[in-house]
């Protein structure tokens, strides 16, 4: 946490790019003064400030500003850098955990290592909206997909830097909310430099982090590093997943400060993915675990999922597709990226960033209740008895025209091989320990793609008499690639359980022998959820510029403007329903819905938008400044399932004032947001095959603190959180209006957020011993407020200890109350949730758990 500087040393006494000098200062300033923090080591080119001028606001930041000395004082932005010391203390499960550290986030970090949802300054929760993922100063991926999914944060990252609104949205595409910049570890000019971190968990995680730089020459340095990972996952599944990620680059320096970096990346990624499970309400109003699920531990998903063969269009290419739990969710990625800077005379400097990256997504995922929704969570007697009650009404009917003979119905484990038929109550009550069945959807979804990007511009520093001035201006283009096929996503009939066995529904003769099979192998239907198949071409270009200007070294006032031009070539794949095609060895009875028929419908959008920003801040002291900031921004929405629709605006309004003195370090904001037309999709209750849109305005209105403080040197205390009020206007669905669900407050956000960690200092700069507690407030699960998801509370304690000057033991234990907290309800079930028979579905965090780290540094 601690996003003010942890009052402890990095191992090894400083930053890996920070001279002996530097090193030397900020280890003595954090030994003797509780008001000093641990500073990032200044950007290339730039000068460490004096010893004596050493304090968390005069921090130079490099993301939301383009001059090269903005500090966190002077900043008309709202910024918090993450040092690698804090991100240690955080001891993150998934790299999205990281943004639990910025104030005013909201991070559903409940599916596991990757896929999960977040969402900043009032917005809602599961898209992903305005929030741009960058490492080292490039967007991660244009757009399509969750960055997570394609980036992991390991030992190779330096510290993180997030900018919520302001310059934002005119620094970067699609990121008008928020930037959160992964800044790798530079090479290393001066000497050999490595680390290499050991790490373990309860769950049955073990990785290994390693680093190593070195120069070549003087003028000439490389670096590589990565990680190897083996885990079970946080809720045990009977399989385990394999991943490893390497990068590198090899950097060329002149005297005048003008650069080149070559890198390149591989990564080959296997994630377990967790949705929703069943819950019922306690009579204290909070949710409790079904009957015989743990549902801080257990999942659902198990080796009957592993491998299930998928009928589907042989216009693919493959009449049978495989879902697999077994892959998870699969991830490869390769990348190559070119970084330069040049100044020229007259303070001029041209700089270019530039990646090329090509990846494979995966997506092997189960999610229980979508679709049917809680209707179909009901007892196994209920399902086979063809009455009222039974979610699979429809395909018993179908069942008795196809085998007039049949006298009664059974479920046939697939697992076991066991017969429970409908007049045998005692064994169906006994299914599972609580008699219960549901609906499983089997999501595969598979996405190839590339991404080109680049940066390039050039940055004028100039100054006079009082007066400093920092203009940038420059241009970026994207080009986007992707194919998609999330076709024949079928569903199935499973337990209530933990590693739930998947069941055919079969009938039976008089003598109890099965004479047939409605189902295929567990499958129920095929092709009735997902967007099918479709390509997609994107180009984006922008022309920005940014002047940063200082008066009297007190008057900070900015601008910038950002214009961007897309084009999207969209290829919908057209659909038929058609029989199982052959190679199907089951015997379902219903046919295959929206079969791709090898031919697509072309559509062509073109977009052009500019965003604005102006900011001013006033330095009163250099310990206390005040700042204001207006932005208009947008976010361009490339075909992802649909053609693209036109770009939706975002108003963002802020103001907030900064202070540090006498052992305390704090910011307060003010914000104000204003989000026209946010829309998602979910598949209509009634027909699952079609996806309903649900579209609203925002208004948001909200309080951020951050604050540190340290009385004495011993101790410390962090503190940071949001409070806010999210509404929805002029709601509709599919373009009717709604206005039942105006003034409704925003699904998936909380009004209230904090996180309080005091800390133990020890002496000598050893490290620390810490208390987290996090605090969720309440929220609706749905757009109607139909389900309400009350506050939870997630009690965390470590410690990091430096053993030596080159041996850091970190440890980490999560949620030490075994408290169950939902981030979300069942967001397939549309825009309103409701409880059914008792039950809700959602998605809890882990339970209690625990990390270990032992890093080492050569």
């Amino acid at each position: 946490m601690g996003r003010k500087r942890a009052c402890s040393p990095r191992l090894g006494q400083g930053n890996l790019h920070k001279t002996l000098s530097i090193a030397a200062v900020v280890k003595s300033i954090l030994l003797s003064a509780p008001t000093a923090m641990a500073q990032t080591a200044p950007a290339p080119g730039q000068e460490a400030p004096p010893a004596g001028e050493e304090s968390v606001l005069q921090e130079v930041v490099v993301t939301g500003t383009t001059s090269k000395d903005r500090t966190l004082l002077s900043a008309s932005a709202d910024i918090t850098p993450i040092s690698d010391a804090e991100l240690a203390i955080k001891a993150p499960r998934s790299t999205d955990e990281v943004l639990e550290m910025i104030p005013g986030m909201f991070v559903e970090a409940t599916a596991g290592a990757v896929s999960n949802n977040y969402s900043v300054r009032g917005l809602s929760g599961g898209g992903q909206s305005f929030i741009s993922f960058e490492e080292d100063g490039l967007p991660v991926i244009y757009g399509g997909l969750n960055p997570d999914e394609l980036f992991s944060n390991d030992i190779t990252i330096d510290r993180v830097e997030a900018v919520r609104g302001g310059s934002s949205g005119i620094l970067t595409p699609n990121g008008a909310a928020a930037t959160i910049n992964f800044i790798s570890r530079r090479p290393s000019f001066e000497r050999p430099e490595s680390l290499f971190r050991l790490s373990a968990t309860t769950y049955r995680e073990e990785r290994a982090d390693f680093y190593y730089s070195a120069p070549i020459t003087t003028d000439l340095a490389f670096n590589v590093g990565g990680y190897v990972d083996s885990t079970r996952g946080t809720r045990d599944a009977g399989l385990t997943y394999q991943t490893y990620h390497v990068k590198g680059a090899l950097e060329k320096r002149w005297d005048d400060g003008a650069y080149i970096r070559l890198g390149g990346k591989i990564g080959n990624q296997h994630d377990p993915y967790y949705a929703d499970m069943p819950f019922r309400f306690g009579a204290d109003g909070k949710p409790r675990d079904a009957p015989g699920l743990d549902s801080l531990n257990d999942n659902i998903a198990g080796p009957a999922f592993a491998n299930i063969g998928v009928p589907d269009s042989c216009a693919t290419g493959n009449c049978i597709r495989t879902f697999s739990l077994a892959q998870g969710i699969y991830a490869q990625t390769s990348q190559i990226r070119l970084d330069a800077e040049v100044p020229i005379p007259n303070g001029v400097t041209l700089f270019a960033k530039a990646h090329y990256l090509d990846y494979t997504w995966d997506f092997n995922g189960v999610f229980p209740g979508s679709g049917t929704g809680n209707a179909g969570l009901t007892t196994a007697a209920n399902y086979l008895n063809g009455g009222a009650d039974s979610p699979i009404a429809s395909l018993l009917a179908l069942g008795r025209a196809a085998y007039p003979g049949a006298t009664q119905f059974a479920f046939h484990d697939l697992t076991t091989g066991q017969i429970i038929s409908a007049s045998d109550t005692a064994a169906l009550n006994a299914l599972n320990g609580n008699g219960l069945m549901q609906q499983t959807w089997l999501n595969k979804q598979v996405v190839r793609g590339h991404d080109l990007a680049g940066n390039f511009g050039a940055r004028w520093e100039s100054g006079w008499s009082s007066v400093k001035n920092s203009l940038t201006g420059g241009g970026m283009y994207f080009v986007v690639q992707r194919y998609n096929d999330q076709s024949a996503v079928s569903h199935v009939i499973n337990g209530v359980t933990a590693q739930s066995h998947i069941y055919d529904v079969v009938p039976l003769n008089s003598a109890g022998r099965v004479v047939g099979s409605l189902t295929d192998n567990g499958l129920v239907s095929y092709g009735d959820w997902g967007t099918g198949i479709w390509k997609d071409r994107t180009t984006s270009f922008s022309t920005y510029v940014n002047d940063e200007l200082t008066l009297f070294d007190k008057w900070h006032v900015d601008f910038g403007a950002r214009n961007e031009n897309m084009h999207d070539d969209y290829f919908n794949g057209n659909t038929a329903t058609g029989p199982v095609p052959a190679g199907s060895v089951g015997t379902g009875l219903n046919p295959v819905a929206n079969l791709f028929d090898g031919t697509y419908t072309k559509a062509s959008k073109k977009y052009n938008h500019t965003a604005v920003t102006a900011g001013l801040n006033y330095t009163f002291t250099s310990n206390f400044s005040a700042y204001v900031r207006y932005e208009n921004g947008f976010q361009m929405n490339p075909g992802g399932g649909a053609p693209s629709n036109g770009p939706t605006v975002i108003t963002l309004e802020e103001g907030g004032l900064r202070y540090q003195g006498y052992g305390l370090v704090s910011t307060l904001v003010y914000f104000h947001t204003d989000f026209n037309n946010q829309s998602y999709q979910s598949p209509d209750p009634v027909n699952q095959a079609i996806l309903d849109t649900f579209t609203a305005d925002l208004r948001t209105n909200g309080v951020e603190l951050d604050v540190a403080y340290a009385p004495i040197p011993m101790f410390r205390i962090d503190a940071f959180g949001v409070y806010q009020r999210p509404e929805t206007a002029s709601a509709q669905i599919n373009g009717v209006a709604k206005p039942e669900f105006n003034g409704r407050t925003t699904p998936h956000t909380p009004k209230l957020l904090y996180t309080i960690q005091p800390a133990f200092v020890f002496p000598d700069g050893k490290g620390q011993l810490y208390a987290r507690f996090k605090y969720i407030g309440a929220l609706y699960a749905d757009a109607g407020n139909g389900l309400s998801l009350p506050g939870y509370g997630v009690v965390t304690v470590g410690a990091t200890y430096n053993v030596t000057e080159n041996l850091n033991v970190n440890v980490s234990a999560d949620n030490l109350t075994n408290e169950i907290g939902l981030t979300e309800g069942n967001p397939r079930q549309g825009p309103t949730q409701t409880v059914a028979n008792g039950f809700f579905y959602g998605r809890s965090i882990a339970g209690r758990n625990a990390l270990l780290s032992i890093t080492y540094r050569f």
